[in-house]
């Protein structure tokens, strides 16, 4: 097995209804496909990076993150349309260390150092989790990598499709709060484009940075 002790797992295999035609993950971020901004973010905290995602995309995965700083690997849905659950177990099934990041692929602005954080908060648990509000962001946050893919198996097999019902099935993890993430994170790191026109937003935003 590779020695590496930081992975990270982007999640790119979901329809995305509101996007409209095309691949969103290979939608174009001011010249950049959207799934290699995420990508090189995370190269600069990870050893190595799995794309998630089904079968026909991986050939346009593959050639959008090629020169990646880091190894890419993909791991395919082995039974499509699961849900973001079963988009995670395949991923974290998919690495070789303890702990991985998990992010989707449409979080372009995801702060490498607050993945370094969760990273230091994950450590000696099977996840931190995120909760900068009302809601927990599973699909930023850091999970031991056998504990999670083993939940969201557990989950899945009672009819759960929801990533929290997954972290209900973990022994041990810690929500990451309001206050750390305001402590640690960039306000955009949680942002993800659901639409081509937060597409072409953004894309303005790294043209003129």
């Amino acid at each position: 097995m590779t020695d590496v002790s930081r992975e990270g797992v982007v999640l790119c295999g979901g329809y995305s209804t509101r996007f409209g035609d095309g691949d969103k993950a290979l939608a174009d971020l001011a010249g950049t496909p959207l799934v290699r901004r995420v990508a090189d973010r995370l190269a600069t905290v990870c050893d190595r990076l799995v794309l998630n995602c089904r079968e026909e995309q991986v050939e346009g995965l593959r050639t959008a993150v090629e020169g990646c700083d880091v190894p890419v690997a993909v791991a395919t849905d082995p039974v499509p349309d699961r849900g973001p659950a079963a988009g995670i177990a395949a991923g974290l099934s998919a690495v070789d260390s303890a702990y991985a990041a998990v992010v989707a692929c449409d979080m372009p602005f995801v702060d490498p150092a607050f993945v370094a954080y969760l990273f230091s908060r994950a450590d000696g648990h099977d996840a931190a989790v995120p909760r900068p509000g009302e809601w927990y962001q599973t699909t930023q946050a850091v999970y031991r990598a056998d504990a999670m893919a083993a939940a969201c198996e557990r989950a899945l097999n009672r009819g759960e499709a929801r990533v929290v019902a997954a972290l209900d099935e973990l022994d041990d993890w810690v929500t990451v709060t309001e206050e750390e993430v305001r402590a640690h994170a960039a306000p955009e790191t949680f942002e993800n484009l659901n639409t081509k026109a937060e597409v072409r937003e953004a894309a303005r935003r790294f043209e003129s940075s």
